[in-house]
């Protein structure tokens, strides 16, 4: 039973509407992702200090960060080689002198003429083979995609990992504001600016997240820090990951899987309307190489969504595996056809080894759950309004 103003404080959260901004969250706008107030508020809740919580589609590392400064220790896990890059860019602890060589590197190349568009190009060629620019080298689109190529030529010349993956991420922030479902696309010199804005942003903010999570370590770690464990693979075998394996079981997971037969593209850009481009691959220094299904349990227009609870079933029996009896699974998930799939959904996480229930103190509709409502979703098509995936539900399980 949860305490009154714990609930509130939880259910406030679940039903905000607040842009998704503070520390390092506003990085990169991942599709469907849940708001920081809602993981910071489930992982006070349901947790304790020390306690694990894992995300076993932890998408652009949301919990992770939360869980951080909450002195929780972590897991992420997601199929997506972008996910993870973002994950971990996002709870990297920067030091003042990463961020000062980054400003530095940043003023040369304002000033030296290397993001000069009559200069001489510097190709991607491996990248290009792949297909990886596919759909960004039109009339309008081509100063962004030479920009990003002559930026990214210069990135090595930083002198550690860290720091080369916060410019990446940095080009990925501003990239998709260029380029990703936009009617105009802004000229190579909005994007410059754009680009050298958003690093004197990312900057403060990598500054103090990496303050409070010092402090967080030097107040409650005791044999390790709170530094988030990343894995890039499928949450099906998770148990037989050796790292999962040493670890103790999970107080919390805390997810939002892909949505039944919602249409969600979470490894692509739409370039001018529906022409996907593979490009934050590219800018990420990630290999992707699969379509939409591979990202989402299965096609949403196959009959009966066969593959999707399938691989749902396999998923959940995993994570059941590694679950103990005093793990609670939260999760937010919405519906195309609700009617028909939220009690195939509820069935197989029976079938997966779950129990559902149903905190009184949360409830907010006579099915006993709690339901949330998300205005003017679109999820990247054009329909709009009160679509079925507008509405969300927060389910709550432990093991049968």
């Amino acid at each position: 039973m949860l305490k009154r103003d714990v609930a509130a404080e939880f259910l406030s959260a679940v039903h905000s509407q607040q842009p998704v901004l503070g520390l390092t969250h506003a990085f990169y706008s991942y599709p469907a992702r849940f708001s920081p107030l809602f993981a910071r508020a489930a992982i006070k809740a349901f947790t304790q200090l020390g306690d694990t919580v894992l995300d076993p589609f932890v998408g652009g590392g949301t919990t992770l960060v939360e869980a951080r400064l909450l002195g929780r220790y972590s897991i992420g896990v997601d199929i997506s080689e972008l996910a993870i890059f973002l994950a971990r860019v996002k709870t990297s602890i920067l030091c003042n002198e990463d961020l000062s060589l980054i400003r530095d590197w940043a003023n040369e190349l304002g000033e030296n003429g290397s993001l000069n568009l009559h200069g001489p190009a510097i190709r991607a060629d491996e990248w290009i083979e792949q297909g990886y620019q596919r759909n960004i080298n039109g009339k309008s689109t081509w100063p962004i995609r030479k920009t990003l190529e002559l930026i990214l030529s210069q990135v090595d010349l930083l002198p550690n990992e860290r720091q080369r993956s916060f410019v990446r991420c940095a080009l990925l922030k501003v990239g998709q504001w260029a380029l990703d479902c936009r009617r105009t696309t802004p000229s190579a010199s909005e994007f410059r600016k754009r680009f050298f804005q958003s690093l004197l942003e990312m900057s403060t903010a990598a500054a103090e997240f990496s303050a409070r999570a010092r402090d967080t370590d030097d107040r409650y770690a005791l044999d390790r820090s709170f530094e988030p464990l990343c894995l890039n693979r499928s949450v099906v075998g998770l148990e037989y990951e050796p790292k999962i394996a040493e670890a103790a079981a999970p107080r919390l997971i805390l997810t939002s899987p892909p949505y039944p037969g919602v249409h969600v593209l979470y490894h692509r850009w739409q370039v001018k309307g529906r022409r996907e481009t593979p490009a934050p691959f590219w800018i990420a220094n990630c290999l992707d190489g699969h379509g939409a299904s591979f990202y989402t349990f299965g096609h949403r227009e196959q009959p009966d969504l066969i593959n999707y609870y399938d691989q749902m079933l396999r998923t959940f029996a995993s994570l059941a595996r590694i679950a103990d009896q005093q793990t609670l699974l939260v999760q937010m998930v919405a519906f195309s056809d609700p009617a028909w799939q939220f009690s195939r959904y509820l069935g197989v996480m029976k079938q997966a080894g779950f129990s559902e229930v149903k905190p009184s103190t949360l409830a907010n509709s006579p099915d006993g759950r709690l339901w949330r409502y998300v205005p003017n979703r679109k999820w990247y098509a054009d329909q709009r309004g009160a679509i079925p995936s507008s509405k969300e539900v927060v389910l709550f399980h432990r093991l049968a």
